[in-house]
């Protein structure tokens, strides 16, 4: 083998090691340390936008979120409300597998996610499906979360389909004080 090919072969295999994934024990130390049912109890507020695959913002929205937990599952009741006036809801159930990880379901999720919780941070991986030209997509939703104080968590998603990057979403979720009103209108 030559020189150049050894090289080439050489950049792609450091290349190839440093795209290892991150993993949500990467963030075991961080605080504040996101325990779901304190942080998802009682009304929430999300306000998030939708990009395509070139960045492009193409939606923004907000949600009111109404989240409880009964016998150890977790609800969370959400309303979307877009700025084109669509409506879309989801109500997730947040089941413990006893291990720390969850079991998240909801309606337009197929199958369940997994969900798993470490620090101040949450990975969500799911499948969702969505209205699409008049049917529907299926889409791998990686949603990772990150708990910056006790009232606010930060949400990035990535949305692919076939293993190839769609869009992402990018949103804030705000745990409001229990006299709090909601916000459900896109201004």
């Amino acid at each position: 083998m030559g020189l150049i090919a050894r090289l080439l072969v050489a950049g792609a295999c450091l290349v190839l090691a440093s795209c290892s994934s991150v993993s949500i024990e990467d963030y075991a130390d961080n605080r504040p340390t996101l325990t779901l049912e304190k942080f998802f109890d009682g009304k929430l507020v999300a306000h998030g936008i939708v990009k395509n695959r070139s960045g492009k913002v193409i939606r923004y929205f907000n949600a009111d979120i109404d989240a409880s937990w009964e016998n150890g599952v977790g609800t969370l009741d959400e309303v979307f409300v877009f700025d084109d006036g669509e409506r879309q809801t989801r109500v997730w159930k947040l089941t413990p597998n006893g291990d720390g990880s969850y079991i998240g379901t909801a309606g337009d999720v197929i199958g369940e996610g997994s969900l798993r919780v470490a620090g101040n941070s949450m990975f969500l991986d799911y499948v969702l499906r969505i209205p699409y030209e008049g049917d529907t997509i299926d889409l791998r939703i990686d949603d990772r979360m990150y708990l910056v104080s006790d009232r606010v968590l930060l949400n990035e998603s990535v949305m692919t389909k076939w293993g190839f990057e769609v869009g992402e979403i990018l949103l804030v979720i705000e745990k409001l004080p229990a006299a709090a009103n909601t916000v459900s209108s896109v201004n």
